[in-house]
């Protein structure tokens, strides 16, 4: 057999150990895996010393094009998540403008992403409390999922994203579990966050710290509680996104054991920054749930440590600088959303694997593998034949820092700036084909196709 490409001599990371083979790659898929692969090749990598991996499905990212492509586009947002090792994502509902919640707004968003993703797309269609008849349709165009938000999101502008209330959440996952899709739930109180907010503006209390008491942990506990109940009632598997405390994870975990279809996922930024980050890095670090007190954060490794949690995601969620910005320093007035797709993979490998010692293939498996079956991403997400060839390369002993230079995001901000990460993605295959290496870039053009929930590709 003549392959496209062989990898050679690299710690492979497979499903339930790391072994150092060979990989063949024909036609954008991987054909072989072996000890020695000695058939004629276009191209042959040497990828030893270093660990060759699926790439990550970054199951959680606001790609804000069209409307606010100003905040982030196709074109940045993907060469990031590029550079970053993420191979596959799923774009989320909002911030784009309008949000993705009908027919036509998903036609809108397909037609912006045309020629320019660097890696393979998914979408997220909306649950919002006026869209309750649109739900078929978002699914017959191929959404993988759907998110809503249960704390008080959006703005005024025509087509922005709002939270549901209990009765569109009920009646939503009725219609959403008879059509087989998972409902991903941004959990916190909208009432409880509302009104502490308030308060603490009414008291003149807007730091950091003030905007972190506002939005306590039993608030989204009592959120992942009242949505659990709904899901058990409808039937509808429930997908928790960027969970930031062990008492959350303890309540879905306790709701599976009793039989519900329910996945959790959190976010690097839960497990590498905190509360005193927030304060010293100051609005670039917020984001919603807040980043919670370093014994909270402790309890949540233990969590992940434990297997307990899914799948690990970035929730990008960018913005221009100018919304980072309050000219009184009020905390509440400025964007929550943090900027973090470009080091997802390495930072967490560097803090999970090489600190803490979770296994290589464990962590692969909350990547890359765990979310492919949760959002059935059907040939992505395993270092198999037959599979997809989206391959990432990390030197475990490359040790970078992070400089906002480097960073391919549209704005060059990130909590991670100045951060030393001890390992590095060297080089990231999309079916095959390398889009990022180290030390040239980007190297491709935008290959990324629209993924449907059947793992059909479909020419952007």
């Amino acid at each position: 057999m003549k392959f496209d490409l062989v990898v050679k001599n690299g710690n492979v990371v497979l499903e339930n150990s790391v072994e150092k083979l060979d990989i063949g790659i024909l036609n954008g898929k991987i054909v072989e895996i072996s000890n020695k692969i000695a058939e004629e090749s276009i191209e042959v990598i040497d990828a030893s010393h270093q660990y060759v991996m699926p790439g990550m499905i970054d199951a959680h990212v606001h790609i804000c094009e069209p409307g606010r492509t100003e905040w982030e586009g196709f074109v940045t947002g993907t060469q990031a998540l590029a550079a970053g090792g993420t191979t596959s994502f799923i774009d989320m509902p909002l911030n784009a403008l309008p949000a993705t919640t009908t027919k036509d707004a998903l036609q809108l968003k397909l037609k912006s992403a045309e020629n320019k993703a660097y890696v393979d797309y998914a979408l997220y269609g909306g649950l919002v409390p006026d869209n309750l008849e649109d739900l078929e349709d978002l699914s017959n165009q191929g959404v993988v999922a759907f998110k809503c938000f249960m704390a008080t999101c959006g703005s005024d502008e025509i087509g922005d994203f709002k939270n549901v209330n209990d009765y569109t959440l009920y009646q939503g996952m009725k219609k959403l579990a008879e059509l087989g899709h998972v409902l991903s739930i941004h959990a916190e109180n909208a009432e409880l966050t509302d009104k502490l907010a308030m308060e603490k503006k009414a008291q003149g209390k807007t730091t950091a710290r003030d905007y972190v008491e506002s939005r306590p942990i039993f608030t989204e506990v009592d959120a992942v509680k009242r949505a659990l109940l709904l899901g058990k009632e409808t039937g509808c598997q429930l997908h928790f996104v960027h969970i930031s405390s062990a008492e959350a994870v303890e309540e879905i975990l306790k709701a599976r054991k009793e039989g519900q279809k329910v996945t959790i996922e959190s976010c690097p930024h839960y497990f590498t920054l905190d509360t005193e980050d927030f304060e010293r890095i100051g609005p670039v670090a917020k984001c919603a749930p807040p980043l919670r007190a370093k014994t909270e954060q402790e309890k949540l490794w233990a969590a992940l440590q434990d297997g307990k949690i899914d799948i690990l995601t970035s929730d990008h969620s960018p913005c221009p600088p100018d919304m980072k910005q309050s000219d009184t320093n009020n905390m509440f007035e400025m964007w929550g959303g943090i900027s973090g797709c470009q080091n997802n993979v390495d930072l967490m490998f560097d803090e999970a694997v090489k600190k803490r010692g979770v296994s290589v293939s464990e962590f692969s498996k909350m990547i890359a593998t765990k979310p492919a079956e949760i959002f059935n991403l059907a040939t992505k997400g395993r270092m198999k034949v037959s599979y997809d060839a989206d391959i990432i390369l990390l030197d475990p002993n490359k040790s970078y820092t992070v400089q906002a230079e480097d960073l391919y995001y549209r704005h060059q901000h990130s909590p991670y700036v100045g951060r030393d990460v001890n390992c590095r993605v060297t080089k990231t295959f999309v079916r095959g084909q390398l889009v990022y290496d180290m030390e040239q870039g980007i190297v491709s053009e935008p290959i990324g196709k629209y993924l449907t929930g059947k793992n059909t590709l479909i020419e952007a």
